[in-house]
C-alpha cells in the first residue's frame, strides 16, 4: 500500500490510500489509522477485488450472517467512517457494492477484500474524537455521541 497526504488544513487531513494486488483492505485501512493515529474520518472507495467477505447485520439474532464473494467483483462503492472503540482502537465501519462480471450487485457490510488490481481510498479526518461504544443490547457498536 501507498499513501500521500492530498490537504492538511485547521486539523483536518485528506489521504489516498492505494492499495496494491493482494493488500487485505480491511487490515490496511486499520492500521494506516492506527498508524496515524486517526480518531475520526469518512472514507470512500472504488477499484476491485479478487474475493471479498461481506455481511448482512440479522438483527434477531443480533449477529452478521457472511456473505462470501469468491469471485472477481469492482467495488463500486464502498463508505464509512472511522471511530475508535472501547479499547482505543481504530473501528472502522465499512459498507461496500460490489459489482459482479453479469451486472449484478452484492452489498453488506465490509469485513474483508483481497485487492486485484487496486483499491483507491480516500480517507477525510476531522478534528474530533469519535467513540464507538458496543450495545449489548444491539449486539453491536455504534457511535456515541456523548
Amino acid at each position: 500500500m501507498k499513501h500521500k497526504l492530498l490537504a492538511s488544513d485547521a486539523g483536518e487531513r485528506t489521504f489516498i490510500l492505494v492499495l496494491d494486488e493482494g493488500d487485505e483492505a480491511f487490515r490496511c485501512i486499520v492500521d494506516f489509522a492506527e498508524r496515524e493515529g486517526v480518531t475520526a474520518a469518512s472514507i470512500t472507495a472504488i477499484g476491485a477485488f479478487r474475493s471479498a467477505m461481506i455481511a448482512f447485520f440479522d438483527f434477531e439474532t443480533k449477529s452478521y450472517e457472511k456473505i462470501p464473494v469468491e469471485v472477481q467483483s469492482e467495488v463500486l462503492s464502498m463508505l464509512g467512517d472511522i471511530a475508535i472503540d472501547d479499547e482505543g482502537k481504530a473501528s472502522p465501519h465499512l459498507h461496500v457494492v460490489l459489482g459482479l462480471s453479469d451486472g449484478s450487485t452484492k452489498g453488506g457490510h465490509f469485513l474483508e477484500g483481497y485487492v486485484r488490481p487496486t483499491l483507491e481510498v480516500v480517507l477525510r479526518e476531522t478534528p474530533a474524537d469519535l467513540r464507538r461504544k458496543h450495545r449489548a443490547d444491539l449486539g453491536i457498536a455504534l457511535i456515541d455521541l456523548r
